[in-house]
C-alpha cells in the first residue's frame, strides 16, 4: 500500500517557512512525477476533419489580411493539453496554414525544426535558404531551425499546408524565438534533383559539402517520388507487412531532422494493421484514401478508445505508449498516409521503448521500421 504522507500532514509553519525560501517537500507529489508503471498523460487521442476544418481556415482569407497574420494558421490543439498549449502531443505543434494567390509571407527563421506537407492547391513555393521549393499535394519541405525561409504564391487558388514543428519542446526548454528577414534572393539548385537516385550522392570527392548542404543537403520531397517509392517496396515484396519509408539525409542516412520523425505507409486494399505501443505518440495524416483508426488504451490509461474514420486530408494523434489499429476503408485501391512522431527524441534521450503484445511478437519489428 502506498503511504506517502500528504503535504497538508505537515505544520503550517514549516510549510510557509518552505514556501518563504522557494523548498517544496517531494514525497507529496512524487506519485505525480513518477507514477507506477506507465507515465501520466495529458496527450488524448483527437482528431481533425478536414471537412470540418477547410471552411474555417478559408474564412480566415477573409477575416484576416496577410499582412495581419503573417502567417495565417489555425492550430490542432490536443483537447488534452488545453487550447492555449498550442499543441498536439508533448513535443509536436500541428498548424494548417492558408495562402492565397498574390500573398507573401515574409521571410523568418526561428529556433524550432519546422516542416510543410502540402495538403491541397498548387502555385505556392516556399523559399529556404535561397532555394525555391514548390509546393505540390503531398510534398514534404522542411524549413529546419535557424535557415531563412518565406512562402509566396504566384498561381490561381489557395494553398492549404499542414505545418509540423517540434515548437512544444523547444518552448519547454525557453529556447524558442524568431528573427524577421528580407525577401530572399534564389538560387537555381534544387536538392531533389541532385538526389533522385538511391545510394546515389552527389558529394565530391575532395570537398564534401560544407554548411547547410552538409546538414541539409534535401529540404523538398516530392510526393510523386515518396509514392512511386511505397509502389514499388509493395510491388517487390508482397509478403511485406506494409510498405512504409522514412524521410532521411540523404547523404549520411539519418532522420530528416533532429527531433521528430517523418515517415509514410501504404495500406494496400483492405488491409488491417495493428500498430505496437510505443513510448513515443505519432500524428496520422491522409495523403491519399481513407483510412479507420482504432485507438485501443491499455490498462491504466487517463483516456478512453476512440474510433477515427479518415478522410483524404484529415489528421488525428495517438497517444504514446498507446496500440493502434489501422484499416483501409477502400477494398479497391490504397491508402497512403503521412506519419510524425517523436522517435528521434526518445531515442536519443534513451526513453525510446515499445510495450509487446505477446499475442502479435511480429509488431515488434513493425515499431522500429524493419518490419
Amino acid at each position: 500500500m502506498d503511504t506517502l504522507g500528504t503535504l497538508d500532514e505537515l505544520p503550517a509553519d514549516y510549510r510557509a517557512a518552505l514556501q518563504a525560501r522557494h523548498l517544496v517537500p517531494l514525497w507529496p507529489s512524487l506519485r505525480a512525477l513518477l507514477p507506477p508503471q506507465r507515465p501520466a498523460q495529458r496527450t488524448r487521442p483527437a482528431h481533425w476533419a478536414w471537412r470540418d476544418l477547410e471552411p474555417l481556415l478559408r474564412r480566415t482569407g477573409d477575416l484576416t489580411p496577410i499582412e495581419k497574420a503573417e502567417r495565417r494558421v489555425l492550430v490542432l490543439a490536443n483537447p488534452g493539453h488545453g487550447p492555449q498549449a498550442l499543441q498536439a502531443s508533448p513535443a509536436i505543434y500541428l498548424g494548417m496554414q492558408l495562402l492565397l494567390p498574390g500573398e507573401w509571407a515574409p521571410s523568418h527563421r526561428h529556433t524550432p525544426n519546422a516542416v510543410r506537407m502540402v495538403v491541397r492547391g498548387e502555385g505556392a513555393w516556399t523559399a529556404v535558404d535561397g532555394e525555391r521549393c514548390p509546393m505540390q499535394r503531398g510534398d514534404l519541405i522542411l524549413t529546419p531551425t535557424g535557415l531563412w525561409h518565406e512562402h509566396g504564391h504566384d498561381g490561381t487558388e489557395p494553398v492549404v499546408w499542414l505545418d509540423v514543428l517540434d515548437l512544444p519542446l523547444v518552448v519547454a526548454l525557453e529556447a524558442s524565438y524568431h528573427e524577421a528577414g528580407a525577401r530572399q534572393a534564389t538560387q537555381p539548385h534544387h536538392g531533389e534533383r541532385a538526389h533522385v537516385r538511391a545510394g546515389v550522392a552527389p558529394q565530391p570527392l575532395f570537398t564534401p559539402p560544407r554548411g547547410r548542404a552538409a546538414r541539409h543537403p534535401l529540404l523538398r520531397y516530392p510526393w510523386q517520388e515518396v509514392r512511386a517509392a511505397l509502389r514499388s517496396l509493395a510491388a517487390d515484396q508482397p509478403a511485406l507487412q506494409v510498405p512504409q519509408v522514412t524521410y532521411v539525409n540523404p547523404v549520411t542516412g539519418a532522420d530528416a531532422q533532429a527531433i521528430l520523425g517523418f515517415h509514410a505507409l501504404m495500406l494496400r486494399p483492405g488491409q488491417t494493421l495493428a500498430l505496437p505501443a510505443r513510448s513515443p505518440a505519432q500524428v496520422l495524416h491522409v495523403i491519399e484514401g481513407g483510412a479507420t483508426v482504432q485507438v485501443e488504451p491499455p490498462a491504466g490509461a487517463a483516456f478512453a478508445a476512440a474510433a477515427f474514420e479518415l478522410e483524404e486530408a484529415d489528421t488525428c494523434v495517438v497517444p504514446g505508449y498507446t496500440p493502434a489499429v489501422l484499416r483501409n476503408r477502400s477494398a479497391r485501391e490504397p491508402a497512403f498516409l503521412f506519419v510524425v512522431d517523436e522517435g528521434p527524441l526518445h531515442r536519443k534521450l534513451g526513453l525510446y521503448e515499445v510495450r509487446p503484445d505477446p499475442a502479435r511478437p511480429e509488431l515488434d519489428a513493425l515499431a522500429d521500421g524493419s518490419a
